[in-house]
């Protein structure tokens, strides 16, 4: 059965010295490491973390999930790759390299990877020329943050860009990015086990109560990790919109469980007992594999303890590859 990964992530591992070129910030490049295999992650000047080959090499990540059966990749740039708060224009040159080079992967081994774009959402005009571009060179979709520079989903200056990836047919995926409260938890890796749920909560609650998903039905958005938070509070969450609709339902006055299924999430729950639940708010037609691989954090099993589910062999189809085709809007033979 084809194994689609909707949640990968990729860098390339010779970049410009991005701070250096743009004369500010603390943008990431790559060092070498004293590690045979390994790169180190510079932020600026100051260290931010080690990774390994498979973060930028092909190859060996073909080898590596080929093994685990999967058979596809859909690759995107590493979140703190977004630059939202740099200036618009150097955004978008160093959000250009990247998708060049996804691109050219892609060219490359059409059968094995799937591109998501990046854009400088902090100028909509030029992320929608980079999502054009980006459509025109191959790709399939857009990763983007949670939030902007702060700002929520439904801001009324990214609408234009939904709406232009709804007209463009490109899917999105949403990652959590800049976590909340991060000055305030940053002992025990609070922000990636505590922030990024709520992150993608942040998120799914933006768009439904923004009125974004009412205005455009077309849409194909996936919250990757499984939407954090939402599903998992969206009790707490319908009982806000229908006791205080004059706090909640000010924008969209439509029941936030009327979307189910209206969106997707990727299987990232590490806990087939949460996939359970998951899979029972959603359908397994609204669920996609997804791993965060390489990163450790993410679910490196590829998948393996969903076919210990006594899941039927239709639901194993959609969460490996039919929901995946579907979010994308790609044909099972382009893989074949």
């Amino acid at each position: 059965m084809l194994k689609i990964d909707v949640h990968t992530h990729i860098i390339p591992r010779n970049m410009p010295r991005w701070t250096e070129k743009f004369g500010y910030g603390n943008f990431i490049h790559l060092e070498d490491s004293k590690q045979e295999g390994f790169a180190r992650m510079m932020q600026g000047n100051t260290f931010f973390r080690e990774i390994a080959s498979n973060c930028w090499d092909e190859n060996l990540r073909m080898a590596e999930y080929r093994a685990s059966g999967v058979d596809v990749q859909v690759v995107c740039t590493i979140p703190v790759m977004f630059s939202y708060n740099a200036k618009p224009h150097d955004a978008l040159e160093l959000g250009r390299f990247l998708n060049d080079h996804i691109a050219d992967l892609v060219a490359k081994h059409p059968k094995n990877y799937v591109g998501l774009c990046t854009v400088p959402l902090q100028d909509v005009d030029l992320a929608i020329q980079e999502l054009e571009r980006a459509k025109s060179i191959g790709f399939a979709g857009v990763q983007i943050g949670s939030n902007v520079n702060g700002l929520n989903l439904n801001a009324p200056q990214f609408f234009p860009f939904f709406e232009a990836c709804s007209r463009l047919g490109m899917s999105v995926l949403i990652h959590p990015w800049d976590m909340m409260g991060k000055s305030q938890m940053e002992k025990y890796w609070l922000p990636w086990l505590v922030g990024m749920p709520a992150e993608m909560s942040r998120a799914a609650c933006s768009m439904i109560f923004g009125g974004v998903f009412e205005r455009l039905p077309n849409l194909r958005v996936l919250f990757s990790h499984a939407s954090g938070a939402f599903l998992a509070t969206l009790g707490r969450i319908e009982h806000g919109f229908n006791c205080r609709p004059d706090l909640v339902a000010i924008d969209n006055n439509v029941n936030p469980r009327a979307y189910l299924g209206k969106f997707w999430v990727d299987s990232i729950t590490h806990d087939a007992r949460l996939l359970k639940y998951v899979i029972e708010m959603q359908g397994t037609d609204r669920i996609c594999m997804g791993t965060d691989y390489p990163f450790p954090l993410g679910d490196l099993k590829f998948g393996a303890y969903m076919e210990k589910m006594g899941l039927s062999d239709s639901d194993l189809e959609n969460l490996f590859h039919s929901s995946a085709l579907s979010w994308l809007d790609l044909d099972l033979n382009k893989f074949k």
